[in-house]
């Protein structure tokens, strides 16, 4: 016989970390500066579960110079935001202001 099978019940639950509107569009207009001054030249929006992130690209065929994380550990637990460059945690904050107000300074990668 024929049964009616609810894939939403197998589903997992977990809802995916992903940045509002408003916090993109900050984004966009601190790398649009950036991009107009002729320091940055790409980006990649990326989804992984808890974390979404934005990676910061000098050249397109580079890795990420910076990239804005934004984790979520869990419905309980405020958001975090993390700027990082390579390996290197740069910064960490509750609000992606905080985050932003770094690149108010000139950062630059120490190789």
């Amino acid at each position: 016989m024929n049964q009616f099978v609810h894939l939403a019940d197998y589903r997992k639950q977990r809802r995916g970390t992903y940045f509002s509107r408003y916090e993109l569009g900050r984004i966009l207009d601190v790398y649009s500066r950036r991009v107009a001054s002729g320091e940055w030249r790409d980006y990649a929006i990326d989804h992984d579960g808890q974390v979404a992130s934005f990676s910061i690209f000098r050249h397109t065929h580079e890795r990420p110079i910076f990239a804005i994380l934004k984790c979520n550990k869990g419905p309980q637990r405020p958001v975090d935001y993390l700027l990082v460059s390579g390996k290197q945690q740069l910064k960490r904050a509750s609000t992606l202001e905080e985050i932003l107000a770094a690149f108010d300074r000139r950062l630059e990668v120490v190789r």
